[in-house]
């Protein structure tokens, strides 16, 4: 009888990368979701990063988000060293730029595996790479009249 590991359903797929993205538009969990659909994954991992209304102790007025023209690519790079590292069977990633409001969707990201263990991991991955590595800037003006500048790399 052979092990469960030799079921091909247990392997990363073929081509698991299916949504890789940067809007200006509002983004959706639903297309994410969809996106990383797969009858083989047995856990669905899926983050979503929200504007939240404080940062540092200050008030958040507003927020804008810029990348650099690499930015895309970069997510793609990311999402193929996830990919190398786990056993994924669908990964999604996409993320917002421009002007945002407290509650608006910046950055959503889902993987799927056979095993729970390996989305919540490979998911991890995704988005702390994604947040280190991916020239996106963030823009924050606070209530009090201040700003700043957040980069991820």
């Amino acid at each position: 009888m052979a092990s469960t590991n030799d079921h091909p359903g247990e392997q990363a797929a073929q081509d698991p990368i299916k949504l890789i993205g940067i809007r200006d538009t509002a983004l959706s969990v639903d297309e994410v979701f969809r996106a990383v659909g797969d009858d083989a994954a047995g856990g669905t991992a899926l983050f979503v990063g929200t504007v939240r209304n404080h940062d540092g102790g200050a008030d958040v007025a507003e927020l804008g988000y810029s990348c650099h023209p690499s930015a895309e690519a970069e997510m793609r790079r990311i999402a193929e060293k996830v990919v190398a590292e786990f056993p994924v069977r669908a990964l999604a990633a996409v993320h917002r730029v421009g002007d945002l409001r407290v509650g608006d969707l910046a950055v959503v990201v889902a993987v799927s595996c056979p095993h729970r263990g390996e989305a919540f991991e490979a998911c991890r991955k995704l988005i702390d790479d994604l947040k280190h590595e991916v020239p996106i800037w963030k823009h924050q003006k606070f209530s009090d009249g201040t700003e700043e500048w957040v980069g991820a790399c």
